[in-house]
């Protein structure tokens, strides 16, 4: 009786965790921070245990980006950064929060701070998760790609896309871009709506064909510079837990 118990306790607290997991998947833009509405635009995605958000003034000039993985239990929020494009010195870092999820807004607190985020999408799809490249094409050949510290990903979830090139061990931050996304009846179309290196593709649409096999994600067509591409993208599984 004891070991039935124990079961469906853990059970029940997987199923409240899995929940407020869910809850959070999706995309989430910035409204305020300690009650006092936001100047520049925020966009946080969640999915599969991970996050990435992008920052931009306008509508061209980026400014930052952050990310990594979050646990939730029950009202309690915790998050390590893998990547910080304006301190790499952050990558590793913690952050515990309490958390409050309702349908479309999502609120973080500590002692002396406050954050609202309102859901702007939480449509769900078959490219909805992490991903990391392990192959491309060049001069004909698929290059595999082995995955290490240095790693360029995409998190995909409610409409939004975020690519981010960085190196995870030395916290040093590369690229990264995002905007949203359609992808439907094998083909992808990305519209840009940041991009770290090259403001001038800020606006672009670009429109790729797909196909997922044997669960990687193959994709083709043309890059926002205008050259012909064949990558592949494999799901991208983070085995660190966080501890403080």
């Amino acid at each position: 009786m004891k070991i039935l118990f124990s079961f469906i306790a853990f059970s029940i607290f997987q199923l409240g965790n899995s929940q407020s997991l869910a809850g959070l998947e999706g995309s989430w833009e910035l409204i305020s921070e300690n009650k006092t509405p936001v100047e520049l635009t925020t966009v946080r995605i969640y999915q599969d245990v991970f996050f990435a958000e992008g920052t931009k003034e306008g509508d061209y000039d980026f400014k930052n980006a952050k990310g990594g993985i979050y646990e939730v239990e029950g009202s309690s929020y915790t998050e390590k950064f893998e990547f910080n494009s304006a301190n790499k010195e952050k990558v590793g870092n913690i952050n515990n929060l309490v958390v409050e999820v309702t349908k479309d807004t999502l609120k973080f607190k500590e002692q002396d701070f406050t954050q609202t985020w309102l859901k702007i999408g939480d449509y769900q799809d078959e490219l909805s998760g992490v991903w990391i490249i392990t192959g491309r094409q060049k001069d004909g050949e698929m290059q595999k790609r082995e995955i290490g510290d240095r790693k360029t990903i995409k998190i995909l979830s409610g409409t939004r896309f975020q690519w981010i090139a960085y190196n995870s061990a030395t916290g040093e931050f590369f690229a990264t871009g995002g905007g949203s996304y359609l992808a439907k009846y094998g083909r992808y179309i990305e519209n840009i709506e940041f991009f770290s290196k090259d403001d001038f593709r800020v606006g672009a649409s670009l429109t790729f064909d797909y196909q997922i096999l044997n669960n990687e994600w193959h994709h083709r067509g043309k890059s926002s510079a205008g050259d012909a591409i064949y990558e592949i993208w494999s799901p991208y599984k983070t085995e660190e837990i966080i501890r403080d």
